[in-house]
């Protein structure tokens, strides 16, 4: 199972040309997330752990990685995320039990990058 790292240095690049391409687009849906995801009624947390339910649900890496930390970031627990990915297996049957793990262990990297840094 490749690394979360290994996952945001493989799409890293491929990201920078595609924003040099259309840049407007990439930029509109910046704006739109940081709307989405930021402080209201709900928490910037609860969004981002929302976001992880979601990137379970749709299989996407790259989704994991940003969501695990932005959650960790806002101050989501491992126990909060553990009971996203709860959900997210039971929404989702057996993928979510794939997805999921690999959710958690985003999240504990980004922990270990938040702390180190």
């Amino acid at each position: 199972m490749e690394s979360m790292d290994a996952v945001r240095a493989e799409l890293r690049q491929p990201a920078l040309d595609l924003r040099g391409l259309i840049p407007e687009v990439l930029k509109g849906f910046a704006e739109m997330s940081r709307a989405a995801l930021g402080e209201g009624e709900l928490s910037g947390a609860m969004k981002e752990l929302l976001a992880v339910a979601i990137a379970i649900t749709r299989e996407c890496d790259g989704c994991i990685v940003a969501h695990t930390r932005g959650a960790a970031q806002k101050g989501a627990t491992r126990q909060q995320v553990a009971e996203v990915i709860g959900v997210a297996i039971a929404m989702n049957g057996g993928p979510g039990t794939v997805w999921g793990p690999r959710a958690l262990r985003a999240f504990d990297e980004a922990l270990a990058a938040r702390s180190t840094s």
